[in-house]
């Protein structure tokens, strides 16, 4: 199939684009890597009268070191910011994730912003920033405004951009030292989306114990979802084998997913407590080998 007719815009900087959204609002979808919107256009699943491409915009490619963290603007693309050795270094976490989304040649073109745009739950991006705590910048002709990642995203594939808004970009801070992190995901098939996913950054003491943790799931529910009463069974102890299977199981506990024609919610709600147990004996096999 073929997108229906729409009018197509190139605007040249922000001020442009952020008035075409005003102008023509819900009528109008944003253009970065087009991997998300382009299979919704061809199956007319999503038909804009306006198509505003920003891949003309300045100043949104490269991701930045900022004082704490990272700056991953709009049209930054996956591939560069899997490859980073910089940003592997500081937030592993991120080339742990991007991995496993699609393709290479998926990647070479898909942005981050758009993908955390697009709000898919099963996919691996929104996870990943939520365990990462991560922060929204939001741009519209009325101003600029930051997004906490636990605000951002509202429903499947809706976020709190405005129909007149643009996600400019996303912060993540640095992690402490001490901090380990881990990616785990399910798919059928290599590069299909997974039919669950777990993201983990644990903070271990030199005693092993857990001084901080952020978990986050994707794939069962209608957004990412952050396992908070697992997160507080683990905070304070050492990840020993029985507290890693007591997580697997509060995991278990705590989702309540749908089922579909990949998997029905028994499925997936085990594959969540198993994959949160895969990702914690990770973090403890990286943390053994910081202190080898």
């Amino acid at each position: 199939m073929k997108p229906a007719r729409f009018t197509y815009h190139a605007p040249r900087d922000l001020g442009e684009a952020l008035q075409l959204l005003a102008d023509h609002g819900d009528e109008a979808k944003v253009l970065a890597g087009g991997q998300s919107l382009l299979p919704l256009l061809n199956f007319r699943m999503a038909s804009p009268e306006h198509l505003v491409d920003i891949n003309r915009l300045p100043d949104l490619s490269a991701p930045r070191r900022n004082a704490d963290g990272w700056t991953i603007p709009a049209l930054a693309r996956q591939r560069e910011v899997e490859t980073s050795a910089e940003l592997a270094a500081d937030v592993p976490l991120l080339e742990q994730a991007l991995v496993q989304v699609a393709h290479p040649q998926i990647r070479n073109r898909g942005t981050v912003c758009g993908s955390l745009a697009h709000g898919d739950a099963a996919a691996e991006l929104p996870a990943a920033m939520l365990a990462l705590g991560a922060t929204m910048r939001v741009a519209g002709r009325r101003g600029e405004r930051e997004v906490p990642v636990e605000d951002f995203f509202q429903f499947h594939l809706t976020t709190a951009i405005e129909p007149d808004e643009l996600l400019l970009e996303v912060r993540v801070d640095d992690l402490p030292a001490g901090t380990h992190t881990s990616f785990q995901e399910f798919a059928t098939r290599r590069g299909d989306f997974g039919i669950a996913g777990v993201a983990a950054v644990v903070g271990l003491a030199a005693s092993g114990a857990v001084t901080s943790c952020r978990l986050a799931v994707s794939g069962v529910a209608p957004t990412p979802v952050r396992l908070t009463e697992t997160e507080q069974l683990i905070v304070g102890n050492v990840l020993e084998p029985a507290l890693i299977d007591a997580a697997g199981s509060a995991t278990q506990d705590e989702v309540s997913p749908t089922g579909d024609v990949h998997a029905d919610a028994a499925y997936r709600r085990q594959l969540a407590g198993t994959l949160t147990k895969r990702a914690l004996r990770e973090v403890t096999t990286k943390a053994s080998l910081t202190h080898v």
